[in-house]
């Protein structure tokens, strides 16, 4: 029989482990860590990032991270990089050194081949008073008092301490570029987050249809317009601009209110002066204002001139719900 309270309890005390080892990680940034940083930004090469086991592995996150945010940055293994691949550190670029010990084979054979170099190295590590620590240039202190593995020896804690190290690295880097909303957009083109940051309304509402129908339309043309452009809605446009608007909603009241319909028209069931958004508002903003009205279409105007339709379906297929 499973003790689900046992696994409950071992959970807890990994997370609280790891938790009490990244508050301590706090006291560990100095003046050290802030020259490390601004070498790094001064430097007009590439950041290297380079570990071996488990720490190649969080390594390789530092320098998504880092690239994602403005600072090139690339992986090479510690293992592969005395086999032919030290040939991807060129002359101004960084070397990082991820290794809890820091005194590992791989790490004794390839520190000394990047020291012979004109690159600074970087040593990230638990233990300072290692080889690697006492090689590198500057050292960022990664050091925990145990993993949260029972018998202290899966990498856990020691792999969460690197990461934060490289994300606060990262952050500061990305502070220090400047590097903005804007700039983020730019290296996040596909993505949910990017689309966030430079999605627009017309870069919508221009693929749709454009309901339009006028104040003295047949109520019939109108059903029909609502109908055959499918998005649930038709503009009230009068010398190209919106006047009202009408949904699929009115058209359902109007229905249940008038048994006898002939006669009616547009401006009979309109609501005049919607809320229209301008073309170049983004379209994260437009969805806040369909949330705030609870309504699912909004009407869009460019120069005062209606311009079309933007749909939350719309906004759910683009990815920024």
């Amino acid at each position: 029989m499973i003790d689900k309270n046992a696994i409950i309890a071992d959970a807890r005390e990994a997370i609280e482990t790891e938790a009490h080892a990244i508050q301590e990680l706090a006291s560990f940034i100095d003046e050290e860590f802030a020259s490390a940083v601004e070498m790094i930004y001064r430097s007009k090469g590439r950041v290297i990032i380079t570990g071996i086991g488990k720490s190649a592995i969080i390594a390789t996150k530092i320098v998504a991270t880092l690239n994602s945010t403005g600072t090139p940055a690339i992986f090479m293994h510690a293992a592969d990089a005395i086999h032919g691949d030290l040939g991807t550190i060129q002359e101004d670029d960084v070397v990082i050194c991820i290794s809890k010990s820091g005194n590992t084979p791989e790490i004794k054979v390839l520190v000394p081949l990047i020291k012979n170099g004109p690159n600074k190295l970087v040593a990230i590590t638990a233990n300072k008073e290692s080889f690697l620590g006492q090689q590198a240039d500057y050292v960022l202190n990664a050091y925990i008092e145990k993993e949260a593995c029972p018998n202290n020896l899966a990498p856990t804690t020691s792999t969460t301490a690197q990461l934060v190290i490289g994300d606060a690295l990262s952050i500061c880097l990305l502070n220090l570029k400047g590097f903005s909303s804007n700039d983020f957009a730019k290296y996040h083109p596909g993505g949910a987050l990017g689309k966030k940051l430079y999605l627009r309304v017309e870069d919508i509402s221009s693929v749709n249809q454009k309901p339009q129908v006028s104040k003295d339309t047949d109520i019939r043309e109108v059903i029909v317009e609502i109908s055959e452009k499918m998005l649930g809605v038709a503009a009230v446009v009068e010398n190209d601009k919106i006047v009202g608007i009408i949904t699929d909603g009115d058209i359902r009241r109007m229905l249940k209110k008038h048994h006898d319909i002939n006669g009616l028209k547009a401006g009979d069931i309109m609501t005049a002066n919607p809320k229209a958004v301008e073309a170049d508002m983004m379209a994260v903003d437009a969805l806040e204002l369909m949330e705030s009205k609870e309504i699912s279409q909004l009407l869009v105007h460019q120069d005062g001139k209606y311009a079309g339709v933007i749909h939350l379906h719309d906004l759910i297929k683009e990815g920024i719900i």
